[in-house]
């Protein structure tokens, strides 16, 4: 008996598109520290619907989420900053540094996983 590997075609390109969000969002963490990657979470807020039933719909709401845990994480250290006068500074850069960290983790984890044809634990 021979085992056949079917391919849905609107699965694939769902998966290529998620691909490239991934890189997106990779793309303009790595060089804005992921102040423009709410370019790329306007694309999973609008693709996301059509991939419901399908694994890629949970690589969607991993960005989604990464995105907006990332941001209340800075959010944080810059309020720290403000609170404290300035005395909290090497506190934010913690922060700010681990948050970078964890987004960055979040993102390779997620390529991988979407190309393994893993869906994310959401």
């Amino acid at each position: 008996m021979t085992q056949q590997l079917v391919l849905d075609q609107g699965l694939e390109d769902a998966k290529q598109t998620a691909r490239l969000l991934y890189l997106a969002h990779g793309l303009t963490f790595f060089f804005s520290l992921g102040m423009l990657s709410f370019l790329p979470l306007i694309f999973n807020y609008v693709k996301r619907p059509y991939t419901e039933g399908t694994m890629v719909y949970s690589h969607h709401t991993w960005m989604i989420r990464s995105f907006w845990i990332y941001i209340v994480w800075l959010a944080v250290a810059v309020t720290l900053i403000f609170i404290t006068f300035g005395l909290g500074i090497p506190l934010a850069w913690l922060i700010g540094i681990a948050a970078w960290l964890w987004k960055a983790y979040r993102l390779i984890r997620g390529f991988v996983d979407l190309n393994n044809n893993r869906p994310m634990p959401v």
